[in-house]
């Protein structure tokens, strides 16, 4: 009969590894608060793996350290917030939240313009940071999932298009009826261990012939 100790070592064989902490990259011009935000959300368990009191930095930082995102003030030397959060949003970095003093509807509007997913007005409340992070990053990991499939969608469109192409051309010139045409294109990306669209080129570019 086997012990419980060998029980206990089988099952936390079996459990999954805790997830690594969330990456943060902060950017606020005021040094004070910025280390007090640091600090706020290290012990809330996040990893702030950059942090800066300007704009442009802020860019090369999200860039360079990709992480799962960017908590950044508006009001910045070098480029101010909402500069920065079109870039990332544009590149698909990461997810972005605003943190800003300012609560005029057309800064929150222009936000939402950008990509922001959440606005938070200084001084905020710590228990009001914690929900901010994680809905932005849930909905940013939905728009990704969403962008990447449209994404695929396109590119497959794409290959159907170039197969058909090619199809047209073998059945042109050289009689073959639109199956051989078809399998023809399959079996060279088998025997070339090629895509189908690079097959698809090459009969295109009169490079490869039946």
């Amino acid at each position: 009969m086997s012990s419980h100790t060998d029980q206990d070592a089988e099952a936390s064989s079996d459990a999954a590894p805790p997830a690594a902490p969330r990456r943060v990259v902060l950017a606020e011009d005021e040094a004070i608060i910025r280390l007090d935000l640091k600090e706020t959300l290290e012990l809330m368990g996040y990893d702030v793996v950059g942090d800066t009191g300007r704009g442009d930095e802020a860019v090369d930082l999200i860039r360079d350290l990709q992480p799962d995102i960017a908590i950044l003030d508006i009001k910045m030397p070098g480029l101010d917030g909402l500069s920065v959060a079109r870039q990332v949003v544009e590149e698909q970095i990461c997810a972005v939240l605003i943190l800003s003093a300012f609560s005029q509807s057309e800064l929150v509007s222009e936000a939402s313009e950008a990509g922001v997913l959440a606005y938070l007005v200084k001084p905020f409340q710590r228990s009001e940071l914690l929900p901010a992070i994680e809905v932005s990053m849930a909905r940013f990991a939905q728009m990704k999932a969403l962008s990447d499939e449209n994404r695929k969608l396109t590119e497959q469109f794409e290959v159907r298009k170039l197969v058909d192409r090619a199809k047209g051309t073998l059945m042109d010139n050289y009689g073959l009826s639109e199956s051989a045409s078809f399998s023809f294109i399959q079996q060279s990306a088998m025997k070339k261990r090629l895509s189908m669209a690079k097959i698809a080129e090459q009969i295109l570019q009169d490079e490869l012939k039946p």
